[in-house]
């Protein structure tokens, strides 16, 4: 009751300021006032330059928030920056969860704290909400406690949850704008087709004359689109829902799925190199703290986000765990870059896999984010292009009876 009454006098401020590696932050905190604000972020490692109390909602509502991958990610590199700075864990913890203005957050936090404080490893207390923390996360965690060095880990973990949302984001991007061509060209050519078709359809009642073939085409899909369009619009609904549900409960549908994703113009190169991307960061972050080869690349497989390459890493596994090198098992696969095989052969035989995996990694979500920069610029030429087509094609279908129409007269 007394924690309860004590929220109660705290507000919510936005703040500004950077971390100790000279990164811009910003995000919401509450607390008392301004300066214990900015007292509590300086023990995050944070320095304030722009604190402010946040207007209240109208009439006191409030959305319940959910907590997603970003929360997970900023939690973590919060945790890293306390314990980095000398911060206990469970005073990390609490401070989190007291500092975060996402209620399903701190309730989240206060509940491993309670697990922490009640004599149990963090691994095990973060392994009871696999929900927000997978296998991954914990068996990383648990490296870190069984090493003593749970600052250094938490960094490394921070790094790999920013880097893998950071790609997802740009993969997203990369998926939206094919998405974005064809609901736009959609919409135009139904509207189109269902409210200014029909206004040509009058005038050539009274022509007297047959008219041309594209032009009877185009009003029959028009007919059609008027009678139907319910029909149309609840199929495309029903098609899409049954195919996402059909993914979910297929496994050989997925599969065929993720192969003919890759196989796509543009698209599939994105995604093979946010592929790689991911692979690399995953077994340089798992193998840099400690883990076995043959446990990093099962992990790695789970995080490959695609069937292709995560059957290929299951081989790959199989060929490492009979003595075969994995610069050997990688180029059997026959589905990685040679440039990622021989910086693999090199960080093998140097001894510093670890190292050579995460310049791999860099170096491919560059190229994906370059991708999706110019998938971007193509793409806008490219609606225009096909908004122009479309537009066009059902202007001169409904012009070319005007333009006839001097032999009929």
């Amino acid at each position: 009751m007394a924690k309860k009454q004590e929220q109660k006098g705290l507000d919510t401020f936005q703040w500004v300021g950077v971390s100790a590696r000279g990164k811009r932050l910003e995000g919401e905190s509450t607390g008392a006032s301004i300066a214990l604000v900015k007292a509590q972020l300086r023990k995050q490692g944070i320095t304030p330059s722009k604190v402010k109390r946040k207007a209240k909602p109208l009439f006191g509502i409030q959305n319940i928030q959910k907590i997603t991958a970003k929360d997970i990610a900023l939690v973590t590199r919060q945790i890293a920056t306390m314990l980095m700075a000398g911060v206990p864990l469970i005073q990390s913890i609490e401070m989190i969860g007291s500092g975060s203005t996402n209620k399903s957050v701190t309730k989240l936090m206060e509940t491993v704290g309670d697990e922490v404080k009640a004599g149990g490893t963090l691994s095990d207390a973060l392994r009871k909400h696999p929900r927000y923390f997978d296998d991954l996360y914990c068996d990383l965690v648990a490296s870190g406690e069984q090493s003593g060095a749970l600052d250094k880990i938490f960094d490394r973990v921070a790094l790999y949850k920013e880097k893998s949302e950071a790609l997802k984001s740009k993969i997203k991007k990369a998926m939206f704008y094919p998405i974005s061509v064809l609901v736009i060209a959609g919409i135009v050519t139904s509207i189109l087709l269902i409210f200014v078709v029909p206004q040509f359809q009058d005038i050539f009642a009274g022509f007297g004359a047959e008219l041309p073939a594209f032009t009877l085409m185009v009003i029959g899909i028009s007919e059609f689109m008027q009678e139907y369009w319910w029909i149309i619009l609840i199929a495309l609904f029903g098609f899409g829902y049954a195919y996402k549900e059909a993914l979910l409960k297929n496994k050989k549908l997925r599969d065929a799925n993720d192969r003919a994703i890759l196989k796509l113009p543009v698209i599939g190169m994105i995604l093979n190199k946010a592929a790689v991307a991911r692979y690399a960061r995953t077994l340089s972050t798992t193998f840099a703290a400690g883990v076995p080869l043959v446990d990093a690349l099962d992990s790695a497989a789970g995080a490959s986000g695609n069937a292709v390459y995560r059957y290929a890493i299951l081989d790959i596994k199989a060929e490492v765990s009979s003595g075969n090198q994995m610069n050997w098992a990688m180029r059997n696969s026959k589905i990685f870059p040679d440039m990622v095989i021989q910086m693999v052969a090199i960080g093998e035989e140097s001894g510093s896999l670890d190292g050579m995996l995460a310049k791999v990694a860099t170096i491919y979500e560059q190229e994906v984010d370059d991708a999706v920069d110019g998938l971007s610029s193509l793409l806008e030429p490219l609606i225009m292009a096909v908004l122009g087509v479309l537009v066009g094609g059902l202007i001169i279908a409904m012009y070319l009876p005007i333009f006839q129409l001097g032999s009929v007269i």
